[in-house]
């Protein structure tokens, strides 16, 4: 193989292992910036190395390995923390990379390993912004320009937030390790939301010219798949992939050529990926005999479900309205909010007549959380316009036009507007 090629597939590799190279090394060192730094050293050495001797059988270890004696080299060269160095160096006596043992152990802390930097990037000391950025930094490898292109924000912008975000976890002294018992479950809420955060944020962008951004959909999916292969007995973990995978199945028949949004109801459904919906309804099922087996049917299994109920429709006409309605009654109750509670409203307004949904929409029409927010008026207007009152809808259409930061869903909305007459 030449040494280009040589190259393309070590950086392949480093690709793959970086998330969890980084946790080891952000639980060595108790300190995220010096854990990327000590991985952008390893993978110097094994582009030194691995031409001449191969890639290794476990890539993991052995960077991790690497890694950790070039802080043993940097320790003793500048004296410092020798104690230290003494004891890591007893650990890993010996030449080359990781023996077979050293590799088996390291392997099998990896996943600890991950798991706790994952839930320390999503930690609730941070906001959910800061979370996401330094989410999609150090464990989805994203590059900080990356990262600001996805979110519209500038460059300088994301960087301070995650250095932010990084000092804030180095002084409040955040151990690099997966929460237990009570802790655990509360904290696991936190990454989800970081997740799903991600992932919405690409299937309906909050703004600029584009109505979806993939690609930042398909990293919430791969974190959403990692995170299933480290907890493979929990249920809302696979509910949230199940949604993830089910909704993105979606993504090619969004929008239309033009880039103009495409509701729901209208689109070609023989564009779904079918691919993504049998991947989704698998994780959907797994997270449903877990959910059984545990009593617990958290609010991601239930959407996850929602979600199957269109995937399982071949045509807008054959979905089971009355289904999703039900499955929101049961949302509510273990995921009380006015947004929940607006969908709440839309389904019951196909389940059972626009006057149905009228009715609960306008008991939530006031709550603060969806002040200024989109769906709301764009829910009533369609309510109005299917109970055959359009000119109040094309004022509700135009209002929600009006709230809009992207230029894709506000040209939708705003041609619904003229469509009412």
């Amino acid at each position: 193989m030449a040494t280009g090629e040589t190259h393309q597939a070590i950086e392949a590799v480093f690709r793959i292992e970086r998330a969890r190279l980084i946790a080891g090394l952000a639980r060595f060192t108790g300190n995220v910036d010096r854990a990327e730094e000590m991985a952008q050293d390893a993978l110097v050495i094994a582009l030194s190395e691995w031409p001449r001797t191969g890639i290794p059988a476990n890539p993991g270890a052995w960077l991790t390995t690497a890694a950790k004696r070039r802080a043993i080299d940097l320790a003793r060269r500048d004296k410092m923390r020798e104690r230290k160095h003494e004891e890591i160096a007893r650990e890993l006596d010996g030449e080359g990379g990781a023996t077979a043992e050293e590799s088996a152990a390291i392997g099998d802390d990896l996943g600890d390993e991950l798991l706790g930097l994952i839930f320390t990037a999503c930690h609730p000391i941070l906001s959910p912004d800061a979370r996401a950025a330094l989410t999609l930094r150090v464990v989805g490898g994203l590059t900080t320009d990356e990262i600001a292109r996805a979110f519209l924000s500038g460059e300088a912008t994301i960087a301070q937030r995650i250095v932010r975000a990084k000092k804030a976890i180095g002084t409040a002294g955040l151990s690099f390790e997966v929460p237990r018992g009570p802790d655990r479950a509360a904290r696991l809420a936190s990454v989800l939301e970081v997740i799903y955060l991600i992932f919405n944020e690409g299937y309906t962008a909050t703004a600029g010219d584009d109505l979806v951004r993939p690609a930042l959909c398909l990293e919430a999916q791969r974190l959403g798949r990692m995170l299933a292969g480290l907890m493979p007995e929990d249920p809302d973990v696979f509910g949230l992939l199940a949604l993830m995978e089910i909704q993105a199945s979606r993504l090619p028949a969004r929008t239309a050529p033009d880039g103009a949004a495409v509701p729901l109801t209208e689109q070609n459904r023989a564009r779904w990926d079918q691919l993504l919906i049998r991947r989704g309804l698998d994780a959907l099922a797994r997270a449903e005999t877990l959910a059984r087996a545990s009593g617990d049917h958290g609010p991601y299994v239930l959407q996850a479900a929602l979600a199957a109920c269109h995937a399982r429709a071949r045509t807008a006409d054959e979905t089971d309205w009355p289904r999703i309605a039900a499955l929101y009654d049961r949302l509510r109750a273990v995921m009380p909010s006015p947004v929940v509670e607006l969908n709440r409203a839309v389904a019951h307004s196909m389940a059972f007549g626009p006057e149905a949904g009228l009715t609960l929409i306008d008991a939530i029409a006031d709550a603060d959380a969806l002040r200024d927010y989109v769906p709301l008026p764009a829910a009533r207007g369609d309510f109005l316009l299917r109970a055959g009152r359009p000119a109040e809808a094309r004022a509700e259409f135009e209002a929600a036009a009006g709230l809009s930061r992207n230029a894709a869903e506000r040209a939708f909305l705003l041609a619904r507007a003229g469509a009412c007459g």
